[in-house]
Parts: structure tokens; sequence; C-alpha cells
């Protein structure tokens, strides 16, 4: 069920299959996360945020079931849900609860009201892509790429080899290959 398309995933929910659900919000249950703390939101109102994006999403799956950008539309859904839980909070909150004992409200603590910038969305829509096609790659592949561009410190190649039981001069080349495997799967979704 890796391997299986937004549109397929839809299609075998629309058919009741619950695999098929748990598969694709664990998909993307990232980027609607980031989305929402981004925006500022809490981690209790980021989570509200994710179930109610959720919910948008199961009612319209029908809707998405086409060539439909499900990341572009959840991308687009998570902001607007954020919007509102901001414009619900300004409403709510008064003056005087965010004021700090001196009088001020402090930045760490005041949250963001502005949208989240077109930059920022489409960075989160990127990384969405790009984790969803690594998901297609072969898990030795998968791991090496993880391990290589996910890790700090980047650990040197004699370290990746002990990992993956090869010699140090076969890394580069299994690295190359696991990413002209990843950049396939990304032209093949048209990125």
């Amino acid at each position: 069920m890796l391997n299986l398309s937004d549109k397929s995933l839809i299609q075998s929910c629309l058919n009741g299959d619950r695999q098929a659900w748990d598969r694709l919000i664990l998909r993307y249950e990232r980027l609607i996360y980031n989305i929402a703390l981004r925006a500022g939101l809490s981690a209790e109102d980021s989570a509200d945020v994710f179930q109610d994006v959720c919910l948008q999403l199961m009612n319209n799956l029908e809707k998405l079931t086409g060539d439909f950008n499900v990341a572009g539309w959840l991308t687009q859904t998570t902001h607007w849900e954020c919007l509102r839980v901001l414009r619900n909070k300004r409403r709510t909150s008064s003056f005087t609860e965010m004021e700090a004992e001196d009088g001020t409200t402090p930045i760490n603590q005041s949250p963001s009201f502005d949208p989240l910038p077109l930059e920022v969305m489409l960075v989160l829509e990127q990384e969405q892509i790009v984790r969803s096609a690594m998901e297609e790659l072969g898990e030795s592949c998968r791991r090496l790429l993880m391990l290589l561009y996910q890790t700090d410190p980047v650990p040197s190649y004699a370290e990746v080899a002990r990992q993956f039981d090869i010699v140090e001069g076969a890394v580069g080349p299994k690295r190359a290959r696991c990413l002209s495997g990843l950049r396939k799967i990304l032209n093949r979704r048209g990125f």
C-alpha cells in the first residue's frame, strides 16, 4: 500500500478500505501539522486543525478522484483552517490576557495572526512531494538517503558502509543510483 498513488488510495477509501484511509492520512500528517505549527498555532490547536482538515478530506473524497493534486488541496485547506482558528483566537483573547507583568506582550508568546506566506506554503508542499516520492523508493535507498540527508551530523561514508554492510567505495555509486531513482519518481509526478 506504500506505493499506491493518491488517486488509488482515494478510490480505495471510497470503497470503504480503512487501511487506505490510514495510509492517506499517514502520508500527509506531517504536511498538515507543519503548516499549522508554522502558522504559530500551539500543539493543541494544530491537533484540532489536523482533525478538522482530515474531516474535510473525508467529506470531499469524491471531489478528489481525478488527477487532483491532493497535497495542494490539503495545503490550501490547512491554510484556511489555520486562518479560521487564528481569527477565532483573535476574537476571544483579550488584551489583558496576553499582557506580561510589565504590560508588554512577549514576542515569543503572542500568536501570529498573519497568513502563512506563500513561499512557506510552497516549501511545505514541495517537502511533502519529496516525502511521498521517498515512500516509493526501496527500503535500502530510503534508509540511505535519510541517513545521508536527514541526519545531523552527516555520517562519514565509512560509517554508512558499516551500517549497510558494504565497502566504503560503494556508498557513492549507491547514493547516485538512489538519487536517480528518486529523480525519476519526481519527474513522473511532474515535479
